[in-house]
């Protein structure tokens, strides 16, 4: 069994595609160093990403197949689940035989298993677009802590980059010590491990709590369904929303 072995990058994932095919290999596996596990049964070989043949991959995917295969790759890729580099390649070579046609094909599981994956990517993000709280502070930043399943913030920034265009803010992913990042003209994706305890805005405190009586009078008791709300708003993203702590 051939596995082939790149860094976790999305330019190594493509880098790694690119070889298989002009090595005319068949990988069985294509997986992360983070999630390839050691076997006597198994030939590994580690890919160097290259920029250009990555490059190369995206154009092609882009020009050969379409631009929703491209961004089902992108969004699978940010799933981060263990067998996406697997996934992608399977699902990349079908679609170089077939074209634009290739997400017709549902009853294909390469196809299937990508599509369910982007959804479930596309929901959190659709989802957390409502549950992110912004503070207020002292450096008049604001900042939004956020611990989602997917690797998600990238696709929450250009919302708020319309939405908050004249304020400078970022969104904190805490569980992957990354966040983007704006300044009032660009923003990026950057690494963030915060050591010190942010202060916040002396009257931010205040804003919060107005929201939380808010949230409160606003219920309206013999229609409240916690069944409900727990599904639109489910309990994993609960830490960082202001009205439930």
């Amino acid at each position: 069994m051939l596995h082939y072995i790149f860094d976790g990058s999305f330019d190594g994932l493509l880098t790694s595609i690119y070889e298989a095919y002009y090595r005319k290999e068949k990988p069985e596996k294509i997986l992360s160093e983070e999630d390839y596990q050691e076997s006597l049964l198994i030939e590994k070989i580690h890919i160097d990403t290259d920029v250009e043949k990555a490059k190369k991959v995206y154009n092609s995917i882009k020009t050969k197949i379409s631009n929703r295969a491209l961004q089902n790759v992108f969004y699978t890729y940010l799933s981060e689940e263990k067998d996406l580099g697997t996934w992608i390649y399977q699902y990349l070579r079908l679609g170089w035989k077939i074209g634009n046609n290739i997400d017709y094909n549902m009853a294909d599981d390469r196809v299937l298993r990508i599509y369910k994956t982007r959804r479930k990517v596309e929901r959190e993000r659709h989802l957390l677009l409502g549950l992110i709280r912004f503070r207020r502070l002292e450096s008049n930043v604001y900042y939004a802590p956020i611990e989602p399943q997917f690797n998600t913030v990238g696709l929450l920034a250009p919302h708020f980059v319309k939405r908050l265009s004249d304020q400078n803010w970022v969104i904190h992913d805490v569980k992957r010590k990354i966040g983007a990042a704006y300044n009032g003209r660009e923003w990026i994706i950057r690494d963030i491990d915060l050591k010190d305890k942010l202060r916040l805005k002396e009257d931010e405190l205040i804003f919060q709590n107005l929201w939380k009586e808010y949230y409160k009078s606003i219920a309206i008791k013999n229609r409240i369904n916690h069944k409900l709300q727990k599904r639109c708003m489910p309990m994993k993203y609960w830490r960082y929303l202001v009205e439930k702590n």
